[in-house]
């Protein structure tokens, strides 16, 4: 029997229309769909549109981003299951190596922030920035958002002001020092910023510890263009996500949002499990000498851990009054990753194997483990490049948690608004 064209047009948008009494629901409707597109197809010729299937499609598309300050790509590697990277940038070319080896390598424009051309850029719902922590961490010199390094954030803005329509959502990354040094100047320099650029703004705090054995507590200020409604997606007040600190600021900073995130269930996996046992350690003498650098507070807390049966302690060197001192962490958890500048910015491992304490550096395979990568993930070859591709990156859970809680629904609100700047890039795999 044959139908004529006007009879699939019809099926097909009962079909898909779900206040219809007679329409098909659940996975029998994506079959028959599909059967009667291939349908309609053969007998007119032309692809079937409807108001249901241009929903479906739209549900589809992920927003496109833009990721400053890529480095090797683990901001990427966390916002792609939601979000699709048309454009990347870094100064560093081995950091740019490690990008390109994992995501699409045309989308990445190695050189200087200071010579992109936000008029160049393509159109995006996210514009994401990890930017320069050196001059905000303890662990560095604490010179302040206005410093070389850190204050290429101001860098960033003005690329997003050159851009035919700038980004309705805006994301900055930092280390806690951002919203706690200098009692949250710098961060409320950053916040009226981002205020005068037409956004709503506020920044939460979230520890990668949630889901992997490492304490690495990052900032994240998120803002929002003001016409975009998401009170749904705000608080009243402060969370487990706002701690002093960010209540601190929030009471200096003018139209500040309470984003709204539900607490995320702590891990279930501890160090030992993310450590190799087999791996080579440290020579006897060697061992013997970190091991003097112990205090004796640390020892009496480190015999009173072993006779409780814990196997590893993750641990750094540190310069105090009166020497040079290894530091023992004993809460289950790896110090926060650094780049291996010195030795001392390289995490070291206390291992109880065959009834004996060794030591060794912490693996670059443990390193990836502790940023949430997948175990695929290409990385240099040399320890210190590897080892620096992960000290000097944002883990992959806590990016990847605040993707899928707030900033997708906040991309989603931009793309219901109409807001032009919000880019959709078609074709990507849905999670």
């Amino acid at each position: 029997m044959i139908f004529s064209s006007a009879f699939w047009i019809k099926l097909v948008r009962k079909a898909a229309k779900p206040s219809s009494a007679g329409a098909l629901k659940g996975p029998f409707l994506d079959g028959r769909l599909r059967f009667f597109q291939t349908g309609l197809r053969r007998i007119c010729g032309s692809p079937l549109s409807s108001p249901g299937m241009e929903t479906e499609r739209k549900r589809q598309r992920k927003p496109a981003f833009l990721d400053f300050f890529a480095g090797s790509g683990l901001a990427t590697e966390a916002l792609k299951p939601f979000f699709a990277p048309v454009w990347a940038n870094d100064i560093c070319p081995k950091k740019a190596a490690v990008y390109r080896l994992n995501h699409p390598p045309e989308i990445f424009h190695l050189g200087p922030l200071q010579e992109v051309k936000g008029s160049q850029l393509p159109p995006a719902a996210l514009s994401w920035a990890s930017f320069p922590c050196q001059d905000l961490s303890l662990a560095g010199n604490v010179g302040g958002i206005y410093s070389p390094r850190s204050g290429l954030v101001w860098e960033w803005l003005r690329v997003m002001d050159e851009m035919p329509r700038r980004p309705p959502l805006a994301v900055a990354e930092n280390v806690p020092g951002l919203i706690y040094a200098a009692q949250g100047a710098h961060y409320l320099r950053l916040h009226k910023a981002l205020l005068e650029r037409g956004y709503r703004v506020g920044a939460v705090v979230i520890d990668a510890a949630f889901w992997t054995p490492q304490s690495r507590k990052r900032v994240f200020v998120v803002a929002l263009d003001s016409r975009i409604d998401a009170s749904f997606l705000e608080s009243s007040g402060p969370l487990w996500c706002h701690p002093p600190s960010v209540c601190r600021a929030a009471g200096r900073a003018e139209g500040w949002v309470w984003w709204r995130l539900p607490e995320p269930p702590r891990r279930s996996r501890c160090l030992e499990e993310a450590i190799d046992f087999e791996a080579p350690c440290d020579s006897e003498e060697k061992t013997r000498k970190l091991l003097a650098l112990i205090p004796p507070e640390h020892w009496r807390r480190l015999c009173q851990a072993l006779a409780e049966g814990k196997k590893v302690f993750a641990g750094y060197r540190r310069a105090r009054p009166g020497g040079q001192r290894l530091e023992l962490r004993f809460d289950g958890l790896a110090g926060c990753l650094r780049t291996p500048a010195g030795g001392s910015s390289r995490q070291i491992l206390l291992i109880r194997r065959g009834g004996k304490l060794r030591t060794r550096l912490l693996s670059v395979a443990e390193a990836a483990r502790l940023m949430g990568l997948r175990p695929s993930y290409r990385l240099p070859g040399g320890y210190n490049e590897a080892y620096k591709a992960m000290g000097d990156a944002v883990a992959v859970p806590p990016v990847r948690f605040l993707a899928r809680r707030l900033l997708l629904p906040l991309a989603q609100l931009a793309e219901a608004k109409g807001n032009s700047a919000a880019g959709f890039a078609e074709g990507a795999k849905r999670h």
